[in-house]
C-alpha cells in the first residue's frame, strides 16, 4: 500500500489527514458531495502534505479508443485550472468509480479499467505532475493501480468502509456536510419523462412550436413571446411557492402535477431565446431562487422526445440557481446533463468552467442585479459593469430563432462532452469525443 497523507482543506480551516487508500476512498464523496457511480474524477493536491484543491468529473467513456484523448485533455484541464486559481499540483489523485456490468465481476471490471487509469498516470506524468494514487472503487470495494504488494492490495481488492464510521464522515457530520446518494440519483431528478404522460407533452411541444415559431421569427412578435414566457414563468413560481409542502421523495412528483403540459411547453420553447432566458436567471436569490429552481427541474423533466436538446435551457438555469445558492455539487449535475443535451450551449459551457475553477458567481449575479435595476429605470452600482457584459454579449444582437427542422441529428452525436461537474478545457469542443445518446429536435431555440 502506498503511504501518504493528504489533508482535506487549507491550512487556515480545521485539517483531516487522510492516509493511505483507504481513507481516500471513503473521502470521495464527501469531496464531491454525492457518490460519483461511472465516473472518472481526479483531484489536485497542492504542497508536501498534500492539501486537496481542484477537482473535476465525467463520465467514463465507453469506447477504449477515446481513453488516450480524454485522458491528455482531463490532465491538461486540471493542471491548467489550478494554476488559474491556485498553483500548479504538485500531485493529483485519480479515481475510476464503475460497477461491473452484466456478467462480469468486480475485480474484472477493475482489470477492464486499468488502461484507462494507465492512460491518466501518463498523461499527467507528460505534464511533469505525478499521480501519487490511482484508486478502482467497483461494487463497494476498492483497488490500487499503484501498489504492486498483494498483502495490502490483493487481486481481490479491500471493501470499503461502512457508511459513517470513518474519521471523515465523523469530520463531515460535525461540518454538516450532505452526501446526496449518487450521481445517478441525482441526474433522475432532471431526466426527461418516461411515462405514459410523456406523448401528451410531446404533443404540447408539437402545438406550441407550430404557433410560436413564426411570431419569433417577427421582431415585435418575439418581444410579445418573451414577455409571455416570463409571465407564465412567474405564476408557475408562485403556484410552486404557495402549494402544500411536500413529502421530499414525492416534491418532483409533486411539482409535475401543478404545472399543464400546455404552460411547460410555452416555457420551454420561450425559454430557447437568449434573452428571454438572461430575464429568468435574474430569478437567482431568496425565495425566488428557491421556487425558480423547481419550476427549472420540472421543465427540463418536461424536454422529451426530440424535445431533449431544448432541455440545456432549463437546466442552464437550474444550475445557475443552484450555484448562486451555494450548492456546488448540484450546480455541477445541471450545467452537465445541459452540457450532455447540447454541447455548444455557451451560457452552460461559461457557467461549468466558472463553476469548476471554484469562482465568485457574485460577480455575474451584480451584472444580472444591474440589469434589473437599467429596466426599473434605475441606476444601480452594478450598471456600468452589467452594460459592458450587455455589450460583450450582443454586440452582434439578438440572433434570430431557427425555423422548425424537425428531427436532425445532434451535435452531442458526435462530440464528447463531460459529465455532471467537469467540463475539461477552455475552449469549447476541444478534444471531444463522441457521445451516441440520440437527441432530437423541433421548434425554435439557439445555442447561447
Amino acid at each position: 500500500m502506498n503511504k501518504h497523507d493528504a489533508t482535506s482543506g487549507p491550512s487556515d480551516v480545521q485539517q483531516i489527514t487522510l492516509r493511505g487508500p483507504a481513507e481516500l476512498a471513503d473521502a470521495l464523496p464527501y469531496l464531491m458531495g454525492f457518490h460519483p457511480n461511472d465516473s472518472v474524477v481526479m483531484v489536485a493536491l497542492h504542497g508536501g502534505r498534500g492539501r486537496f484543491g481542484g477537482r473535476l468529473r465525467l463520465g467514463i467513456p465507453k469506447d477504449p479508443d477515446e481513453w488516450a484523448p480524454v485522458a491528455d485533455q482531463l490532465a491538461q484541464s486540471l493542471i491548467e485550472g489550478s494554476e488559474r486559481r491556485d498553483a500548479r499540483p504538485d500531485a493529483i489523485v485519480v479515481f475510476l468509480c464503475q460497477d461491473p456490468v452484466e456478467g462480469e465481476s468486480a475485480s474484472q471490471a477493475m482489470e477492464r479499467l486499468r488502461p484507462l487509469a494507465q492512460r491518466l498516470r501518463r498523461a499527467c506524468g507528460v505534464l511533469d505532475v505525478p499521480v501519487l494514487e490511482a484508486l478502482c472503487i467497483s461494487d463497494g470495494r476498492y483497488w490500487s493501480y499503484c501498489c504492486p504488494d498483494p498483502r495490502c492490495c490483493p487481486a481481490e481488492g479491500n471493501p470499503l468502509a461502512l457508511p459513517g464510521t470513518t474519521v471523515m464522515a465523523a469530520a463531515a457530520a460535525y461540518a454538516g456536510v450532505q452526501v446526496r446518494g449518487s450521481l445517478r440519483d441525482m441526474e433522475a431528478r432532471l431526466m426527461p419523462w418516461e411515462s405514459a404522460a410523456t406523448q401528451e407533452q410531446e404533443r404540447a411541444l408539437d402545438s406550441a412550436g407550430a404557433v410560436l415559431v413564426s411570431r419569433i421569427l417577427d421582431v415585435d412578435g418575439r418581444r410579445e413571446v418573451a414577455g409571455e414566457t416570463l409571465r407564465v414563468a412567474r405564476d408557475l413560481m408562485e403556484r410552486l411557492g404557495s402549494a402544500p409542502a411536500a413529502a421530499p421523495a414525492e416534491a418532483d412528483s409533486a411539482d409535475d402535477g401543478l404545472i399543464t403540459t400546455g404552460e411547460a411547453a410555452a416555457v420551454i420553447l420561450g425559454l430557447q431565446d437568449r434573452e428571454t432566458r438572461d430575464r429568468a436567471a435574474e430569478w437567482m436569490e431568496g425565495r425566488e431562487a428557491e421556487t425558480a429552481l423547481r419550476l427549472w427541474r420540472a421543465l427540463a423533466r418536461r424536454c422529451v422526445g426530440p424535445y431533449v436538446e431544448h432541455a440545456a435551457a432549463p437546466l442552464t438555469l437550474a444550475g445557475w440557481v443552484s450555484w448562486s445558492s451555494g450548492d456546488e455539487a448540484a450546480a455541477r449535475v445541471a450545467l452537465g446533463l445541459a452540457l450532455r443535451a447540447d454541447p455548444d450551449y455557451t451560457f452552460a459551457q461559461l457557467l461549468h468552467q466558472a463553476c469548476n475553477q471554484g469562482l465568485d458567481p457574485e460577480t455575474l449575479r451584480r451584472c444580472l442585479r444591474g440589469e434589473r435595476h437599467l429596466r426599473d429605470g434605475q441606476e444601480g452600482d452594478s450598471a456600468p459593469e452589467s452594460r459592458a457584459a450587455a455589450r460583450t454579449e450582443r454586440r452582434s444582437g439578438p440572433r434570430p430563432a431557427r425555423a422548425p427542422a424537425g428531427k436532425r441529428r445532434s451535435a452531442a452525436a458526435s462530440r464528447w462532452t463531460p459529465g455532471a461537474s467537469s467540463r475539461p478545457g477552455s475552449a469549447a469542443g476541444r478534444g471531444r469525443a463522441r457521445d451516441t445518446r440520440p437527441l432530437g429536435q423541433r421548434g425554435a431555440r439557439n445555442r447561447d
